[in-house]
This record gives structure tokens, sequence and C-alpha cells, in this order.
């Protein structure tokens, strides 16, 4: 029952060297284990623009011999995600999926508002969530994946666009007590939080990471490496997360 999953997050494709490089050495040292990951979340801001030919970049930077899970963050577009990274019809609804692996749910939600930084679970994504767990088998454990965290981290960059929804998502974990996790990314910081009694783990960024006030004053630190997160999930449900950082050749 025992699941490991890699975590990458906030790739930011923009047609640049730099962006591209970053990510194809992630995904890289992730193809190289000795032994493959059950799969890989991508949470969000895949695109740095919300551009098809970001998306094609990324489709092909991810493509990779374990399966791949993706959100989309605040700078994704919904049409062009979902027609140029998932080669589905373009449209404007939120983007949910639910994936079952080795025997564990895995929930990637959308709290994107388009145009907005800010996060939000919409009504529509609520409802989907509620009926999703519902209808899981009894005792299969579950990992929510969404893109901005509900909680503060003690910077005011991602402070300022959380999650607004944090109460709305507080009460379907109540309701839902095989949920053992929550998985975010936006911050562009490896953080460790809890949130309504579960484990809530920030993923890092692949483009750059953020300095924290007490490192410094200007917020984006664009020397450190790509980061990255190894999440396992044993069969009593507890969540144990690794943090990787990829020096770059």
């Amino acid at each position: 029952m025992t699941l490991l999953l890699a975590q990458i997050s906030d790739l930011h494709l923009d047609g640049t060297e730099r962006a591209s490089r970053r990510a194809r050495s992630v995904m890289d040292y992730l193809r190289a284990l000795p032994r493959p990951v059950d799969a890989l979340l991508v949470t969000g801001d895949i695109a740095d623009h919300g551009a098809e030919s970001e998306y094609e970049e990324a489709a092909e930077l991810l493509a990779a011999p374990f399966p791949v899970l993706t959100c989309p963050g605040n700078h994704d577009a919904r049409p062009a995600y979902r027609k140029a990274l998932l080669g589905r019809p373009p449209g404007t609804g939120p983007v949910n999926e639910v994936h079952h692996l080795a025997g564990t749910a895995v929930l990637m939600c959308d709290t994107t508002i388009p145009g907005r930084d800010e996060g939000r679970l919409d009504q529509e994504t609520l409802a989907w969530m509620r009926a999703t767990l519902d209808g899981l088998a009894p005792g299969t454990p579950a990992l929510i994946a969404f893109h901005q965290p509900p909680v503060v981290l003690h910077h005011p960059l991602p402070d300022c666009c959380r999650m607004e929804s944090a109460a709305e998502l507080a009460a379907v974990l109540d309701e839902h007590p095989q949920v053992a996790a929550v998985l975010t990314g936006h911050a562009h910081t490896a953080a460790a939080s809890t949130f309504a009694g579960r484990p809530l783990i920030v993923g890092p960024a692949v483009t750059w990471t953020l300095r924290m006030p007490w490192e410094g004053d200007r917020p984006d630190d664009r020397e450190q490496p790509p980061g990255l997160a190894f999440h396992v999930l044993d069969d009593e449900r507890r969540l144990t997360t690794h943090f990787r950082v990829v020096l770059q050749a």
C-alpha cells in the first residue's frame, strides 16, 4: 500500500532557455531514479503566460515512464491548458481529475480564478470533491492537491493571494477523515504546515525560490537550484515528505 509520489510546481515555462533548462534538469533527475515514482504531481503554474506554445513545450518536457498528474495555477489558462497539455477540447470550466494509484485516490483540483492570483474552490469543484470522496470504497486513503495554499506562510507575496475557500475546504476534510494530506504549490518555497488537522505540504518551485523576509528584501532568489518533493504515504496513512534540489550541469 506504500505510495511514492514526486511533486514539482511552478515551472513558469515562458519560451526561454533558462526555464526550459531548469524543468529539463528536474525531469532528467526523476527519469533516472533507480526506483521509479508511482506518479509525478505538477501543482500549477506550468506555463507563465498561458500560451499554447508553452503547454506544447510542457507536454514534451513532462513526458515520462510514470504517470504525470497536473492541475492549473493562476498563470495557467484553462482553454490552452486543456488543448495543448491534456489534448482535449478547450473549455473554461474548472479542471478537476481523480487518479487511483496503489490503492490511493489523488484528487487534482482547480483553485484558479481566471485573471486573478488568489485561489478559490468554486461550488462546482467543491461538489465534485465531495462526490468523489463519497464514492471511494471504504478504507481508501486520499490526497488532495491544488495550487494556492490555504494557510499563511509568513511572507507578504504568497500570503496576499492565498486560497480563499479555507473554511469550505476544512468542512470537506471534516466530513472525510480518509484524506491524509493536502499538497500545494504557488509559494515558490518548500514548506510544511497543517490544515484542518492534516499535514499541508507546499512543494518548492522549479523556476525560482522565494527569499523569506529574514533572508533579504528581494523576494526572488534565482540562483537557488530547482526543487522537488518526494511524498511517501504508508499503510497507516502517514505522509512523510523529503525535499531535494537538482543541480544543473
